[in-house]
């Protein structure tokens, strides 16, 4: 396997699909030995990463269904990309995510209560409760908040991309989109810009078959989606993004050639959402169970597991281990989650401005008056 291509100033576009791991379940992988690059520490965190994604988004569903929580959105079938991708981050680099990253932040160590304190939307959320469930946000993971507006999170990475440029801060920016979003406005905006100033950014396009119930065939004429990078002039790469070595492998060229100022490239993961859109959706009403059921035999956490055993990496024993501890440590990061108050109404006008206006800080003090039972401004202490 050669990613090499990808390192090059103008590699040629190549219409195959970069994988380290066989399709056949059998076959586990085309290697006796770990890839150059990977050790078999950072395999298994890997697919320890990829189990307490798996692990967190059962938990998140059975909230939702139980209405303890109101909406969520899981990346089941996905795991390999925030998994791989993660692998080849460095920590001072940025993450602009779509609204099914949220894995990254497991990834990046982010305490499992804070991200179950936003599912409940908390006084402990970052957010303050403001955000639907799904929109998270960490400063200190350098992950951006998501947001539902679609592509627009392509612009303000390319903006964050060439603000490092500029400082010569040699970070890279790793952004993502899902294939709908590629037909967005914002999407060729995103990469004219990035293409023409060589922004350090590497925009994955995370190719799970269906922008929420519409196929890629019928929003979208190109043969393969990586293919759009040729009329922005960047380089591009299509991989299995169900192989997380390969994902892991291909990001770690891409965003290494963006630390080092050779710009941007495009990289198309493809995959399948196994679930629903989002707990809003109905995915029988769009799509056949026969094509579920195909996807489903290439799970990238059956295959990553597969490909540990067949190195030497994994056993029935390390297997039952990891995903007690994910389950475990999820169902009580949750508890406690769900015992913590609501954010005091107060909070709304924290984190709106840097520094409060002071019309802004009229009302505030009004309002904490009225709360607390002084009605001052029928007084005449806080003019109309």
């Amino acid at each position: 396997m050669v990613v090499s291509s990808v390192t090059r100033r103008n590699p040629p576009m190549s219409d195959s699909l970069l994988r380290i791991m066989q399709d056949d379940p059998e076959a586990g992988t085309s290697c006796a030995r770990p890839p150059k690059g990977l050790s078999p520490d950072d395999l298994r965190r890997i697919y320890r990463n990829m189990v307490m994604i798996r692990a967190f988004d059962e938990r998140q569903r059975n909230l939702q269904r139980s209405g303890r929580i109101g909406f969520c959105v899981s990346a089941t079938g996905e795991e390999a990309v925030s998994a791989g991708v993660c692998a080849a981050l460095e920590d001072d680099d940025w993450i602009f995510p779509y609204y099914r990253q949220h894995g990254m932040l497991l990834c990046r160590n982010v305490p499992l209560e804070r991200m179950m304190a936003h599912l409940f939307g908390n006084e402990q959320d970052l957010a303050k409760g403001r955000q639907m469930p799904a929109h998270f946000t960490d400063r200190s993971a350098r992950f951006v908040s998501a947001s539902s507006v679609i592509g627009t999170q392509l612009i303000h990475a390319v903006g964050a991309a060439m603000a490092a440029k500029y400082k010569k801060d040699p970070v890279a920016v790793a952004a993502f989109i899902g294939d709908g979003g590629t037909s967005s406005s914002d999407f060729h905006s995103a990469l004219t810009f990035a293409g023409v100033y060589k922004a350090p950014v590497v925009v994955f396009i995370v190719n799970n078959q269906y922008a929420i119930s519409l196929p890629v065939s019928k929003q979208c004429a190109a043969e393969t989606l990586h293919l759009k990078a040729q009329g922005y002039g960047l380089p591009a790469l299509r991989v299995d993004g169900n192989d997380a070595v390969a994902v892991a492998l291909a990001s770690r060229e891409a965003l290494g050639r963006a630390r080092s100022g050779e710009g941007p490239t495009l990289i198309e993961l493809v995959t399948y959402r196994l679930g629903p859109h989002s707990s809003s959706d109905d995915p029988s009403r769009y799509r056949d169970e026969c094509e579920t059921a195909e996807w489903a035999a290439k799970d990238p956490i059956g295959r990553m597991r597969r490909y540990l055993e067949h190195l030497a990496l994994w056993d029935a024993d390390a297997e039952t281990e990891v995903w007690e501890q994910a389950r475990t440590a999820v169902n009580a990061a949750s508890a406690t989650a769900e015992k913590v108050s609501e954010p005091g109404w107060a909070t709304m006008f924290d984190d709106v401005y840097a520094e409060l206006p002071p019309a802004l800080a009229l009302q505030r003090d009004e309002f904490l008056a009225r709360e607390s039972g002084l009605n001052r401004a029928s007084e005449g202490e806080f003019p109309l």
